[in-house]
């Protein structure tokens, strides 16, 4: 690394404070450039980015619609008060409409990321039902302000605690580590209803303003619901008032072979909260789609929610922008193309790779369940506590092979940019695969001491 550089890096961990990190752990390359599927740093190297950022970068990076659409936007206007309107924000509210799952349309209540859009969503739904309480899965994330951090249902809510009053977590499916104790996916469903059957009666549904889920939970798991769970999860919704409310920052956009999960797995919900892949998060945006039946409740009544930058200019010209890539390229559809590619893939390297114990996802968002051993069970990085030993230096491993990954517990998140080649992947493949093979090799890692 050049004197400059290395200066750059000094000053980074001297003054930045890094995300969910103990600060002086906190390392990594000095990234400067990024072009389709890669990431460069200062020094040249690059990257394969096989998690798309943070499931984030969908269309991979430096999108020239894109890039251009940001720089025309601000060579015309960089800011204006959300209360006036806005050519790109009303063309993308329409773009966003029409990829919606109701046929009946939907209006978009813009924010500046995934957060602020769940909290929003929130809001509405006691707005609209008159009711306090909101229920979440245990294994979620939707996001870390006050009230999404609430929501939340893993540790990382646990420096937000005690949250927002009226939010109750259960127990989603998860057959792999099943806290039903079934032994198949549709005993995994029914009992999981039962379950939350049993959580709405002892809550009082007549109490409860909404359900808000990840379609396919993302980064702790990547847990595919069994078929029928979310149609049937809906049936209760309808048969009590509730809403349903779908956290679509991971699963929206293409990363399901889709515009939105929700057209994928076939199930309807009420709202739809987004962000990431709308700009395939070159510029910071999220929101709240709300079908049109709901949204007319604000017609006659005041929405008591805003931003300073809802729908912020420079944000929604770069979704627009996004949009239209995503539609002139195929680019919804395209993941069920990379499904099969990473199919094919991951499961060879289950047969090969022991510390692999489970391989599940959809579209081109999959999970890697890591393990000490595949009879037991035992996950490579406990749930509860920051990344083991074994899985920082798969990371280190890995980004010394040129490829980016995304870990969270024990599970390795792949989910490339909707715009990766097949022999892209398959070589980000390959250098995982080899990288799991030394880690298991290691004598070091079978005394503990890695």
């Amino acid at each position: 690394m050049g004197s400059w550089m290395k200066e750059l890096a000094e000053l980074h961990a001297k003054h930045v404070l890094t995300p969910w990190s103990v600060q002086k752990r906190a390392s990594g390359p000095m990234i400067v450039r990024g072009e389709g599927s890669f990431l460069y740093d200062s020094e040249g190297n690059r990257y394969l980015d096989l998690s798309a950022g943070l499931v984030a970068v969908n269309l991979g990076h430096g999108k020239e619609q894109v890039v251009q659409a940001i720089q025309q936007q601000a060579a015309r206007l960089c800011y204006a008060s959300p209360a006036f309107f806005h050519d790109q924000r009303a063309l993308l509210a329409q773009g966003l409409s029409q990829s919606a799952p109701w046929p009946e349309g939907a209006r978009t209540f813009f924010t500046t990321g995934g957060a602020e859009a769940n909290e929003d969503a929130i809001k509405m739904a006691r707005m609209i039902t008159g009711r306090q309480k909101v229920l979440a899965f245990y294994r979620s994330f939707h996001g870390s302000t006050s009230g999404a951090g609430t929501l939340t249902g893993e540790f990382r809510r646990f420096a937000g605690e005690p949250g927002i009053p009226g939010v109750v977590h259960f127990w989603g499916p998860y057959l792999y580590r099943s806290p039903f104790f079934s032994e198949n996916e549709a005993e995994e469903s029914d009992r999981a209803l039962r379950h939350l059957d049993l959580v709405l009666l002892h809550e009082d549904p007549t109490r409860v303003a909404a359900i808000v889920l990840e379609p396919v939970v993302g980064s702790n798991g990547v847990l595919v619901p069994p078929k029928g769970y979310l149609a049937r999860v809906r049936e209760l919704c309808n048969r009590h008032g509730i809403l349903l409310v779908f956290d679509e920052v991971m699963t929206g956009f293409g990363r399901l072979g889709a515009s939105f999960g929700a057209i994928r797995l076939g199930t309807t919900p009420d709202m739809i909260t987004f962000a990431k892949g709308v700009t395939s998060a070159y510029v910071p945006l999220g929101g709240v789609l709300v079908r049109e039946g709901l949204a007319a409740t604000f017609d006659a009544k005041p929405l008591w929610c805003g931003h300073t930058y809802s729908g912020h200019p420079l944000a929604v010209a770069a979704g627009m922008g996004a949009l239209i890539a995503y539609r002139d390229e195929g680019l919804f559809d395209r993941a069920r193309l990379i499904e099969e590619w990473l199919w094919r893939g991951l499961r060879n390297l289950e047969k090969e790779s022991p510390l692999i114990g489970e391989v599940r996802g959809l579209g081109a968002f999959f999970g890697l369940e890591l393990v000490r051993d595949r009879e037991t069970r035992e996950p490579l990085s406990l749930w509860h506590k920051p990344l083991s030993p074994e899985i920082l230096w798969l990371q280190q491993q890995l980004l010394g092979r040129g490829v980016y990954a995304f870990f969270k517990h024990n599970v390795m998140l792949i989910a490339p940019p909707l715009t990766i080649t097949e022999e892209e992947l398959q070589d980000g493949l390959e250098q995982l695969g080899e990288t799991l093979r030394r880690l298991w090799e290691e004598p070091s890692f079978h005394l503990g001491r890695i």
